[in-house]
């Protein structure tokens, strides 16, 4: 298992938990065997990111778990705020999987079963909300990734992304430091709760495994408590 991060603590602080043992031999920006972190560099950087995944060899699957909450009115944004949430998100997408190929292609040769990629989009893309076309417009760019891949890809590599609602995170604290507007955002949905952590990993768990989802490719997995496609 490797782990990529820009922030070194919270990589550190995942690798524990998942009883990663420690590196005699760490990376760079590393204190823990098979995580690479890029505190100082950005995920658009080609040529540190995909240092860092070459030399990992065989991969069974990528998960790139990255996102941006910068809520705006348009007349408010600028075109940098695109940009920047378009490599960010997009852009940094792609990058990873490039960089990911060979060692995706490796494993497919060697064991028969396609690789597995998973991206994250999120509910904005298919429900329209004021003040999110930042966002909407960077997550819609993923899942037009996720099939153009999918497609590209297959049989060898499996691509496909899960779509959350607001999830209960640090980085939703711009929606959530507010406890009327958390309560009456979880009561929007048909299961009246905002999302854990543990809702979208579980199911981009489920993506990567080709046990359980080995059929499965191209699709965005809404993991939003319903809000998506049911009315109260």
């Amino acid at each position: 298992m490797h782990l990529i991060s820009r922030h070194q603590d919270q990589l550190t602080d995942l690798a524990s938990s998942l009883h990663a043992p420690a590196d005699t031999n760490p990376p760079t920006h590393s204190g823990v065997e098979g995580t690479v972190g890029f505190t100082d560099v950005d995920v658009t950087d080609t040529i540190a990111l995909e240092k860092a995944i070459k030399s990992m060899g065989p991969l069974n699957g990528l998960a790139y778990c990255v996102g941006s909450i910068n809520l705006k009115p348009l007349k408010a944004t600028t075109t940098n705020d695109f940009i920047e949430a378009f490599k960010l998100n997009t852009v940094g997408a792609a990058t990873a999987i490039r960089a990911a190929l060979p060692g995706l292609m490796a494993q497919h040769k060697a064991t028969g079963e396609a690789g597995s990629v998973v991206l994250f989009s999120s509910i904005a893309v298919q429900q329209g909300f004021p003040n999110h076309a930042i966002i909407s417009t960077s997550k819609g760019a993923i899942e037009g990734l996720t099939r153009a891949l999918a497609a590209e890809l297959a049989p060898a590599i499996r691509v496909n992304a899960v779509a959350p609602s607001l999830t209960d995170t640090p980085l939703a604290q711009v929606l959530t430091r507010s406890a009327p507007m958390k309560e009456a955002i979880a009561k929007a949905h048909p299961i009246p709760r905002l999302g854990k952590g543990d809702d979208a990993a579980a199911a981009a768990a489920f993506l990567l495994d080709n046990n359980d989802s080995s059929w499965v490719t191209g699709q965005i997995l809404g993991v939003d408590g319903g809000r998506s496609v049911v009315r109260k």
